[in-house]
């Protein structure tokens, strides 16, 4: 999947010791990806309940499958079943992998994705040759609507609770080292209107790789009209949010812990997010985390020794 490097980051002291916190809905489990078989670059999708039991895997194939995205009830996973190797199509399944569904539409690329209209519609990020858009789809994989940004680079799109924006993780430079690629969040309407940025980097701050995440895939928080996202600043890889319009930055996650891909749950009471805890040795090792927002109390539900990655909430009965 995504190169790990976004949290190669120096090796930082993990000191985040377990905590106790309230914990998300009973209605809700987790799904994230798990890094089965290095050697055979094998990667599934499980599901948990929030507290970290009842792990399952639900795609339990052979090559590359990774989620991005759950609404209600729904997860949706890229696949490159039946085709080459990572060479990635969309597919659906439910919370616990019972039945799955193609749902067709372009090759994606290793992209981030989001839905409106309660699911019916899907923004991703297609590898077409000869065209440089995002593409809205139905749910049968027909395109509805092209997105054109004018950037360089973009990935990672993500729909305002209204639908009629995007962010979304772009730069002015391609994704090529000694050029002055850096990536930043943008918003722009879904007619590809009225592109402005919304991040900027610290100058001051020389801690980031190039191909580091200055600003990771954002997240647009309905229930309060905010956009998170993780950046490595300090040294350090931490959870920020920021208001549609660029203010109200903030820092949410303690220096000591690494913070990786993440997102919300519906209610916008917790985050689920990875993180690398490998410890001062050297080594990487990543698990599942929630914290609930209003709190910031954090809990680590995963503790194995697999690459654990990339979490999203999905509703259950």
């Amino acid at each position: 999947m995504k190169n790990l490097t976004y949290l190669m980051l120096g090796v930082i002291l993990f000191s985040c010791a377990k905590k106790e916190a309230d914990q998300p809905s009973k209605s809700y489990r987790i799904a994230y990806n798990v890094w089965t078989d290095k050697e055979g670059d094998n990667y599934e999708v499980f599901t948990m309940k929030a507290d970290g039991s009842d792990p399952i895997n639900i795609t339990n194939l052979s090559g590359v499958e990774w989620t991005y995205r759950a609404y209600n009830d729904k997860v949706l996973y890229i696949s490159d079943k039946d085709t080459c190797h990572r060479c990635y199509f969309l597919y659906e399944t439910d919370a616990y992998g019972k039945e799955h569904r193609k749902i067709g539409g372009p090759q994606l690329r290793d992209s981030w994705m989001s839905t409106r209209r309660g699911g019916e519609e899907i923004i991703v990020n297609p590898r077409v040759e000869g065209d440089s858009a995002f593409y809205i789809i139905n749910k049968s994989g027909e395109l509805v609507q092209k997105v054109y940004t004018g950037l360089p680079y973009f990935s990672d799109p993500f729909f305002s609770p209204d639908g009629q924006e995007i962010v979304f993780r772009g730069s002015k430079k391609r994704f090529k080292p000694n050029i002055g690629y850096q990536d930043e969040l943008y918003i722009v309407g879904v007619d590809g209107s009225n592109l402005r940025q919304l991040t900027y980097y610290p100058q001051d701050d020389t801690t980031a790789n190039w191909y580091s995440y200055h600003a990771g895939p954002p997240f647009w928080e309905p229930n309060r009209n905010i956009i998170t996202y993780h950046s490595k600043q300090q040294g350090g890889s931490y959870l920020f949010q920021i208001n549609p319009d660029g203010t109200g930055q903030k820092k949410l996650t303690p220096d000591s812990i690494l913070v990786g891909w993440h997102s919300w749950s519906p209610d916008g009471q917790h985050i689920t997010f990875d993180s690398n805890t490998g410890g001062k040795d050297g080594k990487m090792n990543f698990d599942i985390f929630t914290m609930e927002y209003e709190t910031g109390a954090i809990t680590q539900v995963t503790t194995d020794t697999l690459f654990e990655q990339a979490p999203v909430f999905v509703e259950v009965e």
